[in-house]
This record gives C-alpha cells, structure tokens and sequence, in this order.
C-alpha cells in the first residue's frame, strides 16, 4: 500500500486521524484512564497496575508524549506523566464535533 496522500485531506481531517492514531492502542486508554483516575502525576506504578513490561509503557508513553496529550517532567531518576488539559481539551472538542449526533429520516430506508 502507497504512503497516505495527506495533501487531498483537510487539516482538520489530519488532525483528528492523528489524535485518533495516538489513542488507537488499547494500553494506551489504559495508561490515559490510569492517569485520569489518579488525577495527579504518575511517577511509576503504571507497570504493577497496568501488568504489562516496563519497555512496552515506555514505549506507549513515548507516543502519547509525542502526541502531547501528556507531558512528562523529569524528577530525580524517574519521569513523571500526566494528562496536558490543553491538548485533552482539544481532543475533547474535536471528537465531540466528529462524534455529532446523525439524523436520520426514520421513513426513509438507509441500506
């Protein structure tokens, strides 16, 4: 399959398929229900409450860091994350108005 022509999509199109992409692993919801429920930085602990290995939520991490819907701060020998409210509120924003209700004629036969 050819690379994506991104140039025949709009922006917005691009962004939301981005964010999609950044979320579109479950551990990657996890880590972000995780961090939601916690309501603070997490500085380790996602390993024991998630059960997965240490190089896989690096490495779901690194990807959501690279999407900036968390940021880490370094402390001591350890990195801590937690949700950006900037850039969740804008995912917010953007699947909502993707997410729209439809509107369909209940007379009318769709498929």
């Amino acid at each position: 399959m050819g690379a994506t022509k991104n140039d025949l999509f709009s922006k917005q199109q691009n962004e939301l398929a981005s964010m999609a992409k950044a979320i579109a692993h479950p551990a990657r919801i996890a880590i972000l229900q995780q961090l939601i429920k916690t309501n603070a930085c997490v500085c380790g602990g996602l390993v024991e409450e998630l059960g997965l290995a240490q190089a896989t939520i690096s490495q779901h991490l690194r990807e959501l860091k690279n999407a900036d819907i968390i940021k880490g701060t370094v402390e001591g020998t350890s990195v801590c994350y937690c949700i950006n409210p900037e850039v969740w509120k804008q995912y917010r924003v953007f699947f909502s108005d993707f997410f729209k209700e439809v509107k369909m004629d209940a007379t009318k036969e769709c498929c």
